[in-house]
């Protein structure tokens, strides 16, 4: 990927990167030289992070404690993004709280979606301006194959109705955003692993070892991957894109055969 001028370093900003995907894109992305800027919540594994980094790989790391779930934290990193001017954004932070909708406290659900929705989008608009300007850049949007599960049941799958939409939010956006940004220098991806061997059911108290997962490690090279091949929609585990690409055809013919001005025949009653 194009970086800056001369010989200065690529900066990326990370959210989440105090563990799992968040801190693999950290690993991989000092390994390969950038100066980061790393955000989460839990403030001594980020310095603990930001220092073994420093030291391992030679490079600047800046750790920024901050709850992006919180309204006023999450306007303070998007002017401080705004200044820093990096060269990728790796919008990874978030939260699940499974569970089924009609027991989900609305706190919670307001926690979900300004974590998942709102604080991407903000981010996003932070950098971008600046990103266009230099005709460089990009950014990356970490959702999930449970974006696509809207209308799946399978015992496996947990309780998610704002998770999941939260998650499908994120392809449309990226989807649509990158068409918009295309020829500008910039590029936008969204990522969308299965299960991947981390602490984020965990933490829940769910129990998916029986399941087969991927490592962080592999999700973050499928995506940097794909990132340099303008590959938009990233889906790690596929061994090829022909589903994703009966998705996107089905959607396509879904607008074209509803350009009508009258109620098809199945509604008119006999």
């Amino acid at each position: 990927m194009n970086g800056r001028d001369g010989n200065a370093a690529r900066l990326a900003l990370i959210t989440g990167a105090s563990s799992g995907i968040g801190e693999a894109y950290a690993e991989r992305l000092a390994r390969d030289g950038w100066n980061l800027v790393v955000v989460a919540r839990r403030q001594e594994r980020l310095d603990d992070l930001a220092r073994r980094l420093s030291v391992e790989h030679g490079v600047d790391v800046r750790a920024v404690p901050a709850d992006l779930a919180d309204e006023a934290q999450l306007a303070t990193l998007a002017a401080d993004a705004a200044g820093m001017e990096p060269d990728l954004l790796v919008n990874n932070a978030a939260l699940s709280h499974y569970m089924p909708f009609a027991e989900l406290p609305p706190e919670t659900a307001q926690t979900l979606v300004t974590l998942n929705v709102l604080a991407p989008v903000v981010l996003t608009r932070s950098v971008v301006q600046g990103m266009v300007a230099r005709r460089s850049g990009a950014i990356v949007n970490v959702a999930s194959l449970l974006a696509f599960s809207g209308d799946w049941e399978g015992s496996q799958l947990p309780r998610r109705a704002v998770y999941a939409a939260s998650k499908s939010f994120l392809v449309t956006f990226t989807q649509v955003l990158a068409g918009e940004l295309r020829d500008t220098g910039v590029r936008v991806q969204v990522v969308c692993p299965g299960v991947v061997r981390t602490e984020f059911h965990s933490r829940q108290g769910i129990d998916l070892s029986a399941l087969p997962r991927m490592d962080p490690e592999d999700v973050v090279a499928a995506s940097l991957h794909d990132l340099e091949h303008d590959v938009v929609t990233s889906v790690p585990g596929a061994s090829d894109d022909s589903c994703l690409q009966a998705v996107t055809a089905a959607q396509g013919e879904l607008q074209d055969i509803t350009r009508v001005v009258e109620l098809p025949a199945r509604y008119v009653e006999p």
